[in-house]
């Protein structure tokens, strides 16, 4: 690995993990970056560490700049492993460096290391670092995404190292937003960004636009943001802020996901007069069977459409495992200001279209109803009436999304 120069004197040392395919569940087909930042000042500090398994690459790349045991300072901005699960190494090199970290994340290491011989600073918000000539002024960020959270801000460098916000799960050889969309494209790294989002900090919106609001009021200056997963922001950092703002207050595509399992096939012939209905009444529309899409793809076309229509077979009476499973993760990740409905087949008996109208009042939703069943396999008559109701749905997505514009 090559260390890069941020900004004067301040390199990233992280570790580009092109193979990983399972991030605790979500599928990162992209592979992703383990960030993690070195000032080099009258007090060399480390800006967190990385995963575990990368430990010797950040050493390494550490070792390209200075001797490890002259670091004596270590900012601990987050304790989930993937950013701090290497720190014992670390802190093998340094042992008399001092930890920058939250209350909440002193409590968290204390439970994954023997911290016995590590010195600790505890810090919040308005707490500052100096190192020479950088001014590291500490921002808490509780719930964004853990109770430890917090990012780093230096003044002099007009650089906000974000943590987990304003990441992307993105392994590439590009270090900085520019390169990456020279390379690539702009609307891979828009979607690498809407993937990350609703993945991860969808919960969080309100909580989002609230620290937003708290760092605007600090009237501090940021002309970079990097963040502890994928590319840094340098070329446009005000965009990716108000793109989470966006992200935050809802904002979605005036398109339809339809996403769906089935077990005989009668529910995925029900989706073909469905999208019709929808893409006749002037909707986008995008079908998703979940057995083919890992659940954390299916999330994201949730969040960027307006409308979602959930499609499942009954099964003993209930949901299709997989379309129960999905609806836990999107449960758990509290969505708002999307409209809902459902359809599915049955048998001798229904049942899942029942329950899934169920979920979707618990996840206070917008929702639409009545839902849309057939017995056994779509006649002639059910495919004209799931034709109307995913016309009838498509309207009243229409007339729900004008709220948000």
């Amino acid at each position: 690995m090559k260390t890069i120069e941020i900004k004067t004197d301040i390199f990233w040392v992280g570790a580009i993990d092109w193979a990983v395919r399972d991030f605790h569940g979500y599928v990162t087909p992209n592979g992703t970056t383990y960030n993690n930042y070195l000032i080099m000042d009258e007090q060399i500090t480390l800006l967190d560490t990385v995963k575990y398994d990368f430990s010797h690459i950040t050493i390494d790349n550490i070792k390209q700049l200075t001797d490890p045991s002259k670091i004596l300072n270590l900012v601990i901005n987050h304790i989930e492993p993937d950013h701090a699960s290497s720190i014992d190494k670390i802190m093998s090199f340094a042992p008399d460096a001092t930890i920058y970290i939250t209350e909440k994340g002193k409590k968290g290491l204390d439970r994954h290391f023997d911290t016995s011989k590590w010195k600790f600073k505890t810090v919040k918000t308005g707490d500052i670092l100096n190192t020479g000539k950088y001014n590291l002024h500490f921002i808490e960020t509780p719930m964004l995404h853990w109770p430890d959270s917090m990012m780093t801000y230096i003044k002099e460098a007009k650089l906000l190292i974000s943590q987990d916000a304003f990441g992307q799960h993105i392994a590439t050889s590009s270090r900085f937003d520019d390169e990456f969309i020279e390379c690539a494209s702009h609307a891979e790294l828009e979607d690498s960004v809407v993937d990350y989002y609703a993945n991860i900090l969808m919960p969080f919106g309100e909580l989002i636009k609230t620290k937003i609001a708290d760092i605007q009021k600090l009237g501090i200056e940021i002309d970079m943001i990097a963040p502890d997963h994928g590319i840094i922001w340098r070329k446009a950092p005000g965009e990716i802020i108000q793109k989470y703002l966006d992200l935050a207050n809802g904002k979605a595509s005036l398109s339809i996901a339809v996403i769906y399992d089935t077990m005989w096939h009668s529910t995925e012939l029900m989706t073909l007069p469905i999208m019709h209905g929808i893409k006749d009444e002037g909707v986008d529309c995008k079908v998703i069977k979940l057995r083919a899409t890992p659940i954390s793809v299916a999330i994201k076309e949730f969040w960027k459409s307006r409308g979602c229509l959930i499609g499942s077979p009954t099964l003993n009476n209930i949901l299709y495992p997989s379309v129960a499973e999905f609806l836990t993760h999107l449960k758990g990740l509290r969505p708002k200001n999307r409209v809902i409905g459902a359809f599915g087949s049955y048998g001798w008996g229904g049942g899942a279209v029942k329950e899934a109208y169920e979920e979707f009042k618990k996840m206070k939703l917008e929702v639409f109803e009545p839902g849309m069943q057939v017995l056994y396999k779509p006649s002639v008559e059910d495919n004209k009436n799931c034709y109307n109701f995913g016309r009838e749905f498509a309207k009243k997505v229409k007339e729900y999304h004008v709220k948000f514009i």
